[in-house]
């Protein structure tokens, strides 16, 4: 039976990662789940996690090894960005208009929505936390919810409501 689970895991695993090869990681994804011991939550889901190095520096601790840091080619676009933006999620988004099938991971709303409006694929850490459940990583979101709170990240109870739903832990 374990082995059957496997298999399946390991099926739409290869499927997400068809989705979306690459994911890159803002600097509240890395010091949130840094924070509550969970960042190898990242490298169980994704195929490739590239981060900025503005971001890392932002971060401010040695990121893993499986961590790759990519800069933006084209500085022009983070310039512009950092207008409305942080240099971290600047550098995040200008990397994701140069690279193709990517999804960034992104906690502020602002960001969000600018990412948005240029049609760039985004999720959030808690979107991570509720993938790592869907994909059988963790057995339930409810206890690492619980550990982002007590971090004081601050976490709606509407935000953790959608999350214990598309859980099914609601």
């Amino acid at each position: 039976m374990r082995f059957l689970f496997l298999i399946i895991r390991n099926l739409i695993w290869l499927k997400m990662s068809q989705m979306h090869k690459l994911i890159i990681a803002d600097t509240s994804c890395f010091i949130i789940l840094s924070k509550i011991d969970e960042l190898e939550l990242l490298q169980n889901i994704y195929v490739q996690i590239v981060t900025t190095s503005d971001i890392a520096i932002e971060f401010g601790e040695v990121l893993p090894d499986w961590v790759i840091i990519k800069n933006v080619s084209n500085k022009n676009y983070q310039d512009i960005l950092e207008l409305q933006l942080d240099k971290g999620e600047s550098s995040a988004i200008a990397l994701a208009l140069e690279i193709e099938n990517c999804t960034i991971i992104l906690d502020d709303y602002k960001a969000r929505k600018v990412a948005q409006k240029l049609n760039i694929s985004i999720t959030g850490t808690i979107g991570v936390i509720v993938k790592a459940k869907q994909l059988g990583i963790i057995k339930s979101v409810q206890p690492i919810l619980e550990k982002i709170r007590n971090s004081n990240f601050r976490l709606s109870k509407e935000l953790e409501n959608q999350a214990l739903s598309l859980s099914n832990e609601l």
